[in-house]
């Protein structure tokens, strides 16, 4: 049983009450009447046919709530993973055509399995390897590309940019609805970020676009879209060169919409004081992805803004979401005409307001206050992003490159200090807190770090170089309690040391290893009892040990 309310979350859901209902109707209402203008303007992002984007609202966000562990999330169209198949798909077809709409389907597909088969083999541990800063920089760059590409249509460009200083070529009408709608919708969201206002807004457009008659006069619309619910899409089968250039959209979209999906899910668990299960919704969320694809629509993803707006809504469990769901499924069937007069310009304008909140330059400088390394690399990041463009999945890729190189770099330059005890009672830096040895004649140093295959050479490095310095040192004494793993390369590399030492006569002295080092050392052999080792369990005993081999400084105290 318990097996089965994990595997089958839905199994979870609190029996609904009459109290219950109330607030998750509310709440499902909001964001069901928020999704169906902003699925409408995302699927022009990735270049699909417009009702798609209600598709992909409706049966993708019923598959994830009943498979995913985070029940309070709004699964559907987001603007990162709509560009992101705009981005993937350029030049491999025409956007809005039947092969794009195809390839786009075989994208869902593939990202939808790759997360279900990482779901059930537990490998949600795969987000470690984009970093904030990656993520937050490419984010940021994908933003101002997704602005960007929609400033035409918001200001009415209909030729080119000269346009705006001529006049000429410029449709008017679509300006001023952009206009006006960018500015109801970025006020709304500062005062009354939980009212509908994106369906209210849309609502108003369609009105005062059918009674000025835009459609007519040659402004670009919505147009028409198709009334029902969506009918089972098979994709047609493509040539093994294209399904080859799809393989690296699908591990970027993959990644991106789940790190999306993580945002969320982590904001949610926190508030609920539950613990988030990355496998589970890995599950939920491709299933969901699969579920968009078989309605020929395009891979989906946690919104943060709807999940957001579903939190403060007052949502409680799973059953919002499936008011939600019912709010899509009605409009879906009897109202979808009502969108057909709403200018372009609006779309652009819902997914520019979207947007916004995803640019954030101030980031880049607290993360300059943290560290100099990694704000280096989300400035290349978020360059890399913006020059890459239409294939601005690279910005990412580069991300997580240059990530794991600086992740190496630590690991195979550890830090290894030599230690003296500070007038606090701790070890320290002795050269950089300028403090006296902790005994004539000794070495006494600590390696912040694990003594692996990484940072073992470093080690016997480091004490090899200090002795061929130092000639008078008889005595080294490691303070090994950061050590906190080892494998065969650190075992090996601590038997060659040990060795060295004894030939030298000098002693070699182990403060506060932990268990399970000494264990893996002594499975192997190493520390053996001899005149030449000592070892202690604490730095305070290694510390008036070290106080009888020869006389110390008058202040020298205990490190505790």
């Amino acid at each position: 049983m318990h097996f089965a309310k994990h595997g089958l979350p839905f199994l979870n859901w609190p029996r609904p009450s009459a109290q219950l209902l109330k607030s998750e109707a509310f709440a499902g209402l909001s964001v069901g009447l928020m999704v169906i203008p902003q699925g409408v303007a995302y699927a022009t992002l990735a270049g699909m046919p417009l009702i798609t984007g209600i598709y992909a609202s409706l049966l993708p966000a019923l598959v994830a709530v009943l498979f995913s562990a985070s029940q309070r999330l709004s699964v559907g169209p987001t603007a990162l993973t709509s560009i992101l198949i705009a981005a993937s798909l350029n030049g491999m077809a025409t956007p809005g055509s039947a092969e794009w709409v195809n390839l786009t389907v075989w994208l869902s597909l593939m990202t939808g399995l790759l997360q279900v088969v990482l779901g059930f083999a537990r490998f949600g541990w795969l987000l470690n390897l984009v970093s904030s800063p990656v993520l937050m920089a490419f984010t940021q760059g994908a933003g101002v590309l997704i602005i960007s590409s929609q400033l035409p249509a918001l200001l009415g460009v209909t030729k080119d940019w000269s346009t705006l200083l001529t006049g000429h070529g410029m449709d008017w009408p679509s300006l001023v609805f952009g206009v006006v709608t960018l500015g109801l919708l970025l006020l709304a969201r500062r005062w009354r970020p939980t009212f509908p206002t994106v369906l209210v807004v849309a609502l108003g457009a369609a009105g005062l676009s059918r009674a000025l008659g835009l459609e007519a006069s040659g402004t670009p619309v919505v147009g028409a879209l198709p009334d029902g619910l969506p009918a089972l899409f098979v994709p047609s089968v493509i040539e093994w060169d294209m399904f080859k250039q799809l393989v690296l959209p699908t591990l970027v979209i993959t990644l991106v919409s789940f790190l999306e999906t993580a945002s969320s899910a982590k904001v949610d668990n926190d508030r609920s004081g539950k613990r988030w299960d990355q496998d589970q919704d890995l599950i939920g969320q491709g299933l969901a992805k699969i579920a968009s694809g078989l309605c020929g629509a395009f891979p989906t993803s946690s919104s943060f803004s709807r999940s957001a707006l579903n939190l403060y809504a007052g949502a409680q469990s799973a059953w919002a979401t499936l008011f939600s769901v019912a709010v899509i499924w009605v409009i879906l069937l009897y109202f979808t005409s009502v969108l057909q007069p709403v200018p372009q310009s609006v779309l652009a304008a819902i997914v520019v307001v979207a947007v916004l909140g995803l640019i954030k330059p101030r980031s880049f400088v607290q993360l300059y206050k943290i560290n100099r390394v990694e704000a280096a690399t989300a400035v290349v990041t978020f360059v890399i992003t913006l020059l890459s463009a239409p294939r601005l999945y690279w910005g990412v890729l580069a991300g997580v490159v240059m990530g794991l190189s600086h992740f190496l770099h630590t690991r195979l330059h550890p830090r290894i200090i030599e230690v003296g005890l500070h007038p606090d009672g701790s070890l320290r830096d002795r050269h950089l807190w300028q403090l006296p040895p902790l005994a004539p004649h000794l070495y006494a140093l600590r390696m912040d770090a694990e003594l692996d295959f990484a940072a073992a050479s470093t080690l016997e490095r480091t004490v090899m170089e200090h002795l061929g310095q130092h000639p008078n040192v008889a005595h080294v004494c490691l303070f090994a309690l950061p050590i906190n793993r080892i494998d065969a390369t650190g075992v090996e590399s601590l038997a060659k040391l040990e060795a060295m030492l004894r030939e030298r006569g000098i002693s070699l002295h182990i403060s506060g290893m932990k268990l399970p080092v000494e264990t893996v050392l002594r499975r192997a052999g190493c520390l053996q009892a001899h005149a030449g080792l000592h070892m202690y369990r604490t730095d305070a005993e290694a510390i008036q040990q070290l106080r009888q081999l020869e006389t110390l400084p008058a202040d020298m105290g205990w490190c505790i």
